[in-house]
């Protein structure tokens, strides 16, 4: 960068700012790990986005906060690795290029597999475009010399190696189950890639009669069309109403096939009519009674939810279109008792929305058990993956002890293939890491691979070591793994984390990452989920085009604590856009008294005035606020502590009190003055910068003899020598005493150019402070003279102001026209006692309470707390004014 300047321009302008300084850092390779093997490591891998489309806000709040551990650590002289990458998103991905097509009037199967395929590669292309200038804008301190891919050559190749070492160890088959089915996307799914929800439904009550003609057997069901796929009724061994018809027969409704009674433990006697129907191909738990009793399977349905040739008069029907027939035909034969309305839980797609349809079918599955038990055993034995918070420990061990085996097949075209070969002629299946040329079993050469793909999933699983180079013992993985923090949403603890911990244990034989932290979601300012649906969500581009990249980082750090959702309000971003501009101003000031000084006189040295004692000593503890939060995670506070130290230490009092030095005729204090302002400012920049990158890079660079880059300076450590205990007490003396004057004045409304005479009462503990800053308290409080002392009495028509060790008194006689005074507070009384009683009205009418968006109810609230307090002033000063 061309050399250093001392003038910043008189606004601050982010569009101006930050793509210029992102290409500085990316031409100069300050993100880029490896330069400096005498460093400690420090690793994280970015949750890899879909390449679906946009990021959208939620991507920004998580990829924020691990940039801001990034840049921390960097400056705290670690060699950082952000390692960055993409995930290709199988079904997802998938339904977006066959929606394009669909518009164009083709389908997937017009294209072929490999056609098709190319249109994907084209679509990933685009995207991950679109998503590494996001990433850019962001200001992402990102290793793209490290970037990988789930369907990139290496990781395709890890993928394959887990695969066959799982099979071959017995802990991938494939088998005949029941599954998760989503007819839309036509492919199985998981059973944590199924949303439930609660539906308004009907519960239909049938009769189905006994063969011998002795009587009948009622059932309910929520789904009436799975009937056609009814192979027996079970009833529990122990129900007396029951136990004389087991090993009897039912005649089907409308199929009439016979089906047999069966007694079976799992039935509830409680629930319904204790009797139920059994469908093995169509519910999970009717499955497992079936293998029981050895009962048949017949499938009624196809893999687009049409009914198939097993289900006689039905067939070819939509399954909804389906259950209205049959329950209208079911009522004409007479068998259909009664039609209650029902609330139940129904499985949803978690893609495409789809009613999910539990089905038999040949699919691959990892068995769970071996190795939920080793990621089990690790956690408890204390040298598993911390979670932060640690409440998240328990939601993931409770998962991982109750899980089901996964099922990892998909009917898609894009995704990784599954690397099994079926043999034409004998049959069997040959698992093989690259194509095999022969049937491992018979030698023949008619072998024909496996048409499904591998559940999204599998590959992320892997994500922490595939992309150091695994199953190579590369360099990198020998140096960055295990990861040291994984930030991520508490939404995909099942779907990802779990996985992760496993597959990293069972084949590195390390966890893949030291710590977890689980961030909460970005929610609307009603407190809503955002959604397409609602039309609610946040494009963090709008808000980076509005704001710039800093305020939307600063809003979304500091709005947020670890595990905890927060609310997306813009008035949030604007203020943090505001603390931008009041940084750019202070350093404007900064920077102008800094032009013509000589780098020998910015050495911090004494003798150092009362704020400049103070100002040292806070940011000595600001520095280890900061970075004790930032080590527990907790951004939100780290940002609060430095928001409050620049803004209102700094900013307001500081540099107020700087002035008195800096315009005043001592060149020595000029000299002093001018060394904290720089140290300060330097310090509190770097503190600033992992969350606000741009500004802090553009003003810093302003400083005289600072280095190549804020990114890769030092991170501040506390001075010791610095400590000034005293003058913090001393300085708190001296704001409250002079914010207590400028209150006084501003309430009273005497012109700031009107010279006041100050008198004020002191406790001896406080008395040598007054007296030693006379000269600072009349210049800050526009006083020609004060009066200091034990003795002080209180003159009449005086307002009074009372901190602690002291009280204050500003007389009034000669200053204001107090009568006139009297009647403009008795008036704003008058508004004020108005906007209190409309406030708590509005607030008492639960039509307003209940209806109205939270945030509005909150604002009110809020606006009320604020006129009563504003009315006790008034009622305080008219008082003092009257007395």
């Amino acid at each position: 960068m061309a050399g250093k300047g001392t003038e910043l321009p008189s606004a601050y302008d982010p569009k101006q700012t930050e793509e210029k300084w992102y290409d500085y850092w990316m031409k100069g390779g300050f993100f880029q790990a490896g330069k400096d093997p005498s460093k400690p490591p420090f690793t994280i891998v970015i949750p890899p986005p879909n390449v679906t489309g946009n990021l959208h806000i939620g991507h920004a709040l998580n990829n924020t906060l691990q940039d801001i551990l990034i840049r921390w650590k960097r400056m705290q002289g670690y060699d950082v690795l952000w390692l960055p990458g993409m995930d290709h998103a199988g079904i997802a991905t998938q339904s977006r290029v066959e929606a394009k097509l669909r518009e164009e009037g083709i389908s997937r199967h017009d294209l072929g597999r490999e056609k098709f395929l190319e249109r994907v590669w084209e679509w990933k292309e685009h995207y991950a475009g679109v998503i590494r200038e996001q990433w850019k804008k962001m200001g992402l301190s990102l290793d793209y010399s490290r970037e990988r891919f789930t369907m990139d050559e290496g990781l395709s190749r890890a993928v394959r190696e887990v695969f066959v070492r799982l099979y071959e160890k017995g802990l991938i088959y494939r088998g005949k189950y029941i599954i998760n089915w989503d007819p839309e996307a036509r492919t199985a799914l998981s059973d944590i890639e199924v949303i439930h929800k609660e539906v308004q439904g009907k519960l239909y009550h049938l009769r189905y009669p006994l063969k011998d003609g002795s009587g009948y057997i009622q059932i309910a069901t929520t789904r009436p069309e799975t009937m056609l796929a009814d192979t027996a009724v079970a009833v529990h061994p122990e129900d007396d109403r029951y136990k004389h018809l087991v090993g009897k027969t039912v005649i089907l409704p409308i199929i009439g096939r016979e089906i047999p009674i069966v007694a079976d433990k799992y039935v509830d006697p409680e629930f319904g009519s204790g009797a139920l129907k059994v469908t093995p191909a169509h519910d999970p738990n009717d499955f497992e009674i079936g293998m029981r009793h050895n009962l048949p399977q017949v499938l009624v349905m196809d893999e687009e939810g049409r009914m198939n040739e097993n289900a006689g008069p039905y067939k070819g029907l939509d399954r909804f279109e389906c259950r209205k027939r049959i329950v209208k035909d079911l009522e004409e034969a007479g068998v259909l008792v009664k039609v209650e309305d029902h609330v139940h839980s129904v499985g949803h797609s978690e893609r495409s929305g789809a009613v999910v349809e539990p089905i038999l079918s040949t699919q691959w599955f990892v068995r769970m058990k071996p190795l939920a038990e080793r990621a089990i055993a690790h956690t408890k034995s204390g040298e598993g993956v911390r979670f932060v918070p640690e409440r998240f420990e328990k939601i993931y061990l409770h998962w991982i002890e109750n899980v089901r085996d996964w099922c990892i097949s998909r009917q898609l075209w894009w995704g990784h293939r599954i690397p099994a070969w079926h043999c034409g002629d004998c049959g069997e299946i040959t698992v093989s890491r690259e194509t095999p040329e022969r049937c491992s079993h018979c030698g023949s050469t008619s072998l024909e691979q496996d048409p499904d793909v591998l559940d999204t999933w599998f590959s992320s699983a892997l994500w922490p070591f595939s992309t150091m180079g695994w199953p190579e013992e590369t360099e990198d993985l020998r140096r960055y793994y295990p990861t040291d923090v994984l930030v991520t949403g508490y939404d995909i603890i099942y779907f990802w984390v779990a996985r992760m911990i496993f597959t990293a244990l069972e084949f590195t034989g390390k966890k893949p990452f030291k710590e977890v932290l689980i961030t909460g979601i970005v929610r609307d300012a009603d407190g809503r989920k955002m959604s397409k649906s609602l039309g609610n969500g946040v494009d963090p581009l709008e808000v980076i085009e509005k704001y710039g990249t800093d305020a939307m980082r600063f809003m979304l750090s500091t709005g947020c604590t670890p595990g905890n959702d927060q609310r997306f309000r813009w008035e949030r971003v604007e203020s943090a856009r505001n603390f931008a501009n009041k940084i750019w101003n202070a350093s404007r000031f900064a920077l102008m008294h800094l032009a013509e000084a000589r780098k020998e006189d910015l050495a911090l040295s004494g003798p150092f005035s009362v704020s400049d004692r103070w100002i040292l000593h806070r940011l000595n503890e600001t520095i280890a606020e900061v970075t004790r939060h930032l080590n527990r995670y907790d951004f939100g506070e780290a940002g609060r502590v430095l928001y409050h130290f620049i803004w209102d230490e700094f900013c307001d009092w500081y540099i107020e009190f700087s002035k008195l030095f800096l315009y005043g005729e001592d060149e020595e204090a000029k000299r002093v003055t001018r060394a904290v302002l720089c140290h300060v400012l330097d310090r509190s920049l770097r503190l600033l910068h992992p969350f606000m990158p741009f500004i802090t890079e553009e003003i810093w660079q302003k400083l005289p003899g600072t280095g190549p880059s804020i990114s890769v300076a030092e991170w501040p450590v506390a001075d010791e020598s610095l400590q000034a205990p005293d003058a913090v007490k001393e300085m708190r003396i001296l704001i409250d005493v002079i914010r207590s004057v400028r209150n006084i004045r501003s309430e009273m409304e005497i012109p700031p150019k009107r010279k006041i005479t100050l008198l004020i009462r002191t406790e001896p503990e406080v008395h040598a402070a007054i007296r030693d800053n006379e000269s600072a308290i009349c210049r800050l409080c526009g006083a020609e003279k004060v009066t200091a002392g034990p003795d002080v009495t209180r003159p009449d028509k005086a307002m009074t102001a009372v901190v602690s060790g002291a009280e204050v008194f500003l007389p009034l006689e000669g200053m204001i026209d107090i009568e006139e005074t009297i009647a403009r507070l008795e008036k704003e009384l008058k508004k004020l006692d108005y906007e209190v009683e409309r406030v708590e009205k509005k607030l008492s009418n639960p039509g307003f309470v209940q209806k109205a968006p939270a945030h509005i109810v909150e604002g009110e609230r809020r606006k009320g707390e604020e006129y009563r307090e504003r009315r006790e002033k008034v009622l305080a000063r008219l008082r003092e004014l009257k007395g």
